[in-house]
């Protein structure tokens, strides 16, 4: 019988996914502040950006819906280290772009790898990590989050002020090559799931997962989470430089900002979704982050230390309900399908976050002072998403984790 990872094994498992997610993270975030830049340097549209965006996260859509029909015929280990290396690959391929189509076809390399991992990622959660401590251990694995906003944005855009727009990518490619080494060492063999179910093929696992009624309440779910922020979060950095009258050397501090007060919530967020309750916690945050929503897309030009509170705010209520979010979500997969279902669900997610940068990019203009019009109204549809989300959120039946192997 496969046993337990112990609890030094668990805890270096995931600072292992911590730091791929990070870079993963960072590769997708660093666009966004890069926005006015691009948008100068290549002659685009705000909306054109937004496709830049979108282009990213609908790619890791379709790679997902590929990804469903192998990803449980393979150890995780292996399939993770084999990913994250095209991932670093397409990366590099973005800071050696000189046009926007070429950006374009590098952005859509990096999602179609870069969305598979975050699902990869997820799924050994759900496998190796138990019910009750599922909470802490996304609070973990999303600090990712909080310290490449801490760290790695402020530092990609300084590097990107002073040595051009290339170069974070060069960095975060070679991050990458240095935790796979990383991973190589510290990351057990998660195969236990491969001796879970007798073989089938790759359609009828698909088509079962699909059918299951608690997973298609689940992809609703992460539809409406994913859907909720990404009608505001890529048009943050070119509101603020134009409406709210930033200027480009401020931005880092929006981002440095939340990203500490993210970094303090997450754990916080993660213990107490354990204690308290996923869903109550969850309940609690999706109501709460509709007002810093609002109050970001509806700033006027009141300088740097009014836009800090409300915008870190918005980043921590947004991180807040992502946490239980995903651990509801690990735990609601058929532990015997939950691979295919987190590929499923990250192609569900990835379309779900190009969809809404796509409707946020339609929504909002420029008047002719070149001021951002209706970017309030992205967030009224961001927020009716957020709400929609508890109502699924309470509906879902949320399953135990699988035992792992250690190394």
């Amino acid at each position: 019988m496969p046993i337990a990872l112990t609890p030094r094994r668990e805890l270096w498992l995931l600072i292992t996914l911590a730091g791929i997610q990070f870079t993963n993270i960072l590769d997708f975030m660093i666009m966004m502040p890069l926005g006015p830049a691009l948008t100068q340097l290549f002659g685009i549209s705000d909306a054109k950006f937004g496709l830049l965006v979108s282009a990213y996260t609908l790619a890791g859509g379709v790679s997902g819906l590929a990804a469903s029909t192998y990803i449980d015929r393979f150890g995780r280990k292996r399939l993770m280290l084999v990913l994250y290396g095209l991932f670093a690959l397409s990366t590099l391929a973005c800071g050696l772009a000189s046009t926007y189509g070429e950006l374009m076809a590098a952005r859509i390399s990096a999602g179609i790898f870069g969305g598979v991992l975050s699902a990869l990622g997820q799924t050994i959660i759900g496998d190796v990590i138990p019910f009750e401590r599922r909470g802490r251990a996304m609070g973990i694995v999303m600090t990712s989050f909080s310290v490449s906003t801490v760290a790695g944005v402020p530092l990609g855009l300084f590097l990107a002020a002073h040595l051009g727009w290339h170069v974070p990518f060069f960095g975060i490619a070679a991050m990458c090559l240095l935790l796979m080494v990383f991973a190589q060492l510290s990351m057990p063999v998660l195969n236990a799931h491969l001796a879970l179910h007798a073989p089938a093929s790759s359609w009828s696992r698909i088509r079962e997962a699909l059918q299951d009624a608690n997973h298609q309440r689940a992809f609703m779910f992460s539809s409406l989470l994913m859907f909720a922020g990404f009608t505001v979060i890529p048009y943050i950095t070119i509101y603020m430089q134009t409406n709210v009258g930033l200027h480009a050397d401020q931005i880092p501090y929006i981002y440095l900002c939340g990203g500490v007060a993210t970094l303090v919530s997450a754990r916080w967020v993660g213990r107490v979704a354990d204690s308290w309750g996923k869903f109550k916690t969850f309940r609690v945050m999706a109501v709460a982050v509709v007002v810093p929503m609002l109050a970001t897309t509806l700033l006027g030009p009141v300088g740097l230390y009014w836009a800090l509170p409300v915008s870190t705010l918005f980043f921590v209520c947004m991180s807040g309900r992502m946490i239980p979010g995903m651990a509801m979500l690990t735990s609601a997969a058929n532990p015997a399908l939950r691979g295919t279902f987190m590929t499923l669900n990250s192609a569900v997610q990835s379309a779900a976050m190009g969809v809404a940068a796509l409707v946020g990019g339609a929504i909002i203009s420029r008047d002719a002072a070149g001021l951002v019009q209706n970017y309030w109204m992205a967030a009224v549809v961001g927020g009716t998403a957020s709400i929609l989300a508890v109502v699924l959120g309470s509906r879902l039946n949320l399953q135990p984790a699988m035992p792992s192997v250690p190394k």
